[in-house]
């Protein structure tokens, strides 16, 4: 008795050391504690969440059934087992649970007539059915879908990572599976950023222009605030256009200059500048485009030629740039299908998307619609306590959440004036300009 009493006495103990265990150390616990619980969990209950999530099929299977007999002279039934075929529910096969950084993932054979996207459409029934985060629905070949578990939000706190030193590649926070996000423009050349204020769009801009600054690239500011966002950033810019006339000017340059680089890489018989030898390899240019709006709206029709010339420009660098090392990143606040069609050609030509917290539908929709609809609703649940979390659609084709490290204006404007020797002048990059007309290929 004395020893019952002992062990009784000593759980609530038990109970506070593993509270504390997991409070202090989660990734040990998780390991030795909560994987073993979880995984002998999600294998015993599969049968019933799949009939509660109706990924099971009914099957005709010989059982054995009990069925109502005679009715004695007593009144009480007889019963009597039988052997016969009846329709059962057939789940999905599953294999083990495996351990991952944040979470589990498994692997599961799916039922005749099954499809991945029906497994995706109970994607949240299944995550408060085991009580996780979140689960999220992959396939990697035709009668398998892979189920990756997320215990807790990744994104709560997200620390830095070492930066990369590969040529204009950033690493600019971690995405919710754990691994590094990083904008790769040799991979998504262009990328369209778009979130509300305060959601994390500026923050992210940061991140790449520290990341950028210490490489041999050229970097080009189009700030259309009037230059309050990218002017301290000066040192380290070798354009700068702080209006949409200044703009039109630099993307002129800029057609200008592709123009050029054409010209240079038909001559070496070359597809892009990459191919060529590195004494004849001209500079990247990275274009840092803010409030993308102001390109595209009219006060009136006086304004018409001079905003389709701006955007023609413009999309002929998002088409033809990447060959010749000229990239895109482009930010907005609203970015809709009334700007015009100028607006959504160039959404086709960034196959880079990031979506913050958006004050409307309708720019989650221009940014993310044409991607998978799970994306678009995830990024309209985006808490507004949480700047800096967006859903990326990049090189692998597929969307995730993510959220940027937190760069702070100083930050950016210690790194902008630190490298500021390595910014090539705008004149020098433009110096054999004169040779070409940029409207030979803006009327091509």
């Amino acid at each position: 008795m004395s020893d019952l009493l002992a062990w009784l006495a000593a759980l609530p103990l038990l109970g506070v050391g593993l509270w504390a265990w997991r409070r202090i150390h989660y990734p040990s616990f998780w390991l030795l504690i909560g994987y073993p619980l979880t995984a002998v969990s999600v294998r015993a209950s599969w049968r019933r969440v799949a009939i509660g999530c109706g990924l099971t099929k009914k099957r005709q299977r010989w059982w054995f059934t009990t069925v109502p007999g005679l009715v004695a002279s007593t009144g009480i039934v007889k019963v009597k087992r039988r052997f016969q075929r009846v329709a059962v529910d057939t789940k999905p096969l599953m294999w083990l649970p495996l351990l991952t950084r944040h979470g589990w993932r498994v692997t599961i054979h799916t039922l005749e007539g099954q499809t991945p996207g029906d497994y995706a459409d109970v994607a949240e029934r299944l995550a408060h059915s085991w009580g996780v985060h979140a689960i999220r629905v992959s396939s990697p070949g035709p009668g398998r879908v892979v189920l990756a578990a997320t215990m807790r939000d990744p994104l709560v706190t997200v620390d830095q990572l070492p930066p990369t030193t590969d040529l204009l590649k950033v690493t600019v926070g971690r995405l919710e599976t754990g691994k590094p996000w990083v904008i790769d423009f040799r991979t998504v050349p262009h990328w369209l950023n778009a979130g509300a204020t305060q959601s994390g769009k500026s923050n992210l801009a940061n991140a790449l222009i520290v990341g950028l600054s210490p490489q041999p690239v050229a970097l080009v500011g189009i700030d259309l605030k009037g230059g309050v966002e990218f002017t301290p950033y000066a040192p380290r810019l070798s354009a700068l256009a702080t209006c949409r006339d200044e703009a039109g000017r630099l993307l002129d340059d800029l057609v200008a200059l592709m123009l050029d680089r054409m010209g240079v890489c038909r001559q070496a018989a070359a597809r892009n500048i990459w191919q060529l030898p590195p004494a004849l390899r001209p500079v990247p240019v990275v274009v840092l485009v803010d409030e993308l709006a102001e390109l595209y709206l009219m006060a009136d029709k006086s304004e018409k030629d001079e905003i389709a010339k701006t955007s023609t420009a413009l999309l002929r660098v998002a088409q033809l740039g990447r060959a010749f090392g000229i990239y895109l990143f482009c930010c907005g606040q609203r970015i809709g299908s009334d700007l015009g069609p100028g607006v959504t050609a160039l959404r086709a030509q960034c196959s880079g998307r990031i979506c913050h917290r958006v004050n409307d539908p309708e720019t989650a929709t221009m940014t993310l619609g044409d991607l998978d609809p799970a994306a678009l609703a995830s990024a309209r649940v985006i808490p507004a306590e949480t700047p800096g979390v967006a859903i990326v659609a990049g090189q692998d084709g597929q969307w995730y959440r993510a959220r940027s490290f937190y760069v702070s204006e100083q930050t950016a404007e210690h790194a902008t004036h630190t490298h500021a020797h390595l910014t090539p002048p705008w004149d020098e990059i433009t110096a054999h300009l004169g040779q070409h007309d940029p409207s030979e290929l803006l009327d091509a």
